[in-house]
């Protein structure tokens, strides 16, 4: 046991990219500080894309992250084709739809399959599992690959894709891979449907009164124009700085945000409160039970969300692909003009934005790109002040797995580690 006075440290954080780490101050049985440090979010991407062609920066800022590349691909294409006035076609519109929701597949199902399942078993990692799980793991691998499989046959590959351009895709999917596919998602869609049971069914609970924030569509496709606030604000995308505030965090190279001046919550959970009602049909209706809860203010019940996502992007991806006649279309790359852009997307991890200044000669002046990780950052901390303050009597391993089981549950860029790593404790 601890006493009412005493540290928590954590040092290293493994991160998709970067690293980060945790310092906790209680004293007197109350938790008096917490500091959740990126070390390593600043990747100078700001400055790399300055001068360069408007054309180039999609390639470019996929590299800030191997998991999401797609999803910075997408944004940047949506500020560059603001700011230059270019317009992409429907069908274009409609592979950038499949992209996202390939990649929300694959994305999701690392992180719930790799990274919390363990978590239910009372287990490590998924390399603790012994014969008697073998085969959930393999069914983990499974849907993972069927994500793969939808983002290499629309975007080119699952991560660093080339074929998503400003104003146009430079190869359609493959008729013959697309029927393969289509058949692999079937195959794949009653494993969602056990996953989905599986974290609904966890008993894991940590509730706190937040806001949520994320973009709304019309057929939960992770683009659109509209930004919606469980505290009823509605705003067009191009006006999102007018409701965000920078917050500095001197600790911290991430640059936290908040809404309306509070802490706020983006991903899956944010999606899920507040608009559910756009899901597929057959989504709606064969996850009805998990669907019930929503909205919802319990933290675990992001997990829930993600795997319902993860349904979704099947069954979407399903009618589209059945349904839509790609054919090759000779679009020319849209002409350089001045201009600001805002482009915004979902993210598996929540909402993305960039914005791009293009200058007449076609190239960048400057731009920011709004990371959903740097967003949820305060929200991590303040979640993680009540819990430790919650569960000052816990026994110090116990405290530390709940405060890793958290953490995990935002599905941040640390969580692509299987542990939160091991807290040092300096107990005065």
């Amino acid at each position: 046991m601890h006493g009412p006075d005493f540290d928590i440290e954590i040092e290293g954080i493994s991160k998709i990219e970067g690293h980060a780490g945790l310092e906790v101050t209680v004293r007197k049985s109350k938790v008096t500080n917490v500091k959740l440090k990126f070390t390593e979010q600043k990747r100078f991407y700001t400055q790399a894309i300055r001068g360069k062609i408007y054309s180039s920066i999609p390639a470019m800022v996929s590299h800030i992250c191997g998991t999401c590349s797609i999803a910075h691909i997408t944004a940047s294409i949506e500020a560059v084709e603001r700011a230059i006035g270019a317009q992409p076609t429907e069908q274009t519109l409609a592979l950038r739809k499949l992209s996202l929701w390939g990649l929300n597949l694959r994305d999701h199902a690392m992180h719930l399959y790799l990274f919390c399942l363990p978590d239910l078993f009372n287990k490590d990692s998924v390399l603790d599992f012994g014969p008697e799980h073998k085969e959930l793991i393999h069914k983990a691998f499974h849907v993972k690959s069927a994500g793969n499989m939808l983002c290499t046959n629309v975007i080119g590959a699952a991560v660093h894709p080339m074929r998503a351009q400003v104003g146009r895709f430079s190869q359609i999917p493959d008729a013959v891979k697309t029927k393969e596919l289509i058949h692999e998602l079937a195959e794949v869609r009653p494993l969602v449907l056990e996953l989905i049971d599986l974290f609904a069914d966890s008993g894991f609970r940590f509730v706190r009164d937040t806001q949520f924030v994320a973009i709304k569509s019309p057929d939960f496709s992770y683009l659109g124009d509209e930004i919606h606030s469980t505290d009823g604000t509605i705003i067009n995308e191009s006006e999102y700085f007018d409701h965000l505030t920078r917050t500095v965090m001197p600790y911290s190279q991430g640059t936290g945000f908040k809404f309306h001046g509070a802490d706020y919550m983006v991903g899956a959970l944010a999606r899920m409160n507040l608009h559910r009602k756009t899901l597929h049909p057959d989504t709606r209706r064969d996850a009805n039970g998990a669907l019930s809860r929503f909205p919802s203010t319990n933290i675990f019940d992001q997990n829930v969300a993600q795997a319902i996502e993860m349904l979704n992007a099947i069954d979407r991806s399903q009618d589209m692909l059945e349904s839509y006649e790609f054919k090759e279309e000779k679009t020319p790359l849209p002409p350089a003009k001045e201009g600001v852009g805002i482009g915004a997307i979902e993210a598996p991890r929540g909402t993305l934005y960039y914005m791009l200044k293009v200058m007449a000669d076609g190239k960048v002046q400057e731009g920011t790109p709004v990371i959903p990780t740097a967003q949820n950052q305060g929200n991590i901390q303040d979640d993680i002040k009540l819990m430790v303050e919650n569960n000052l009597g816990m026994e110090r391993e116990d405290l530390e797995h709940e405060i890793e089981k958290l953490v995990r549950a935002y599905d941040p860029c640390v969580s692509c580690a299987a542990h939160f790593l091991k807290v040092k404790w300096d107990v005065k």
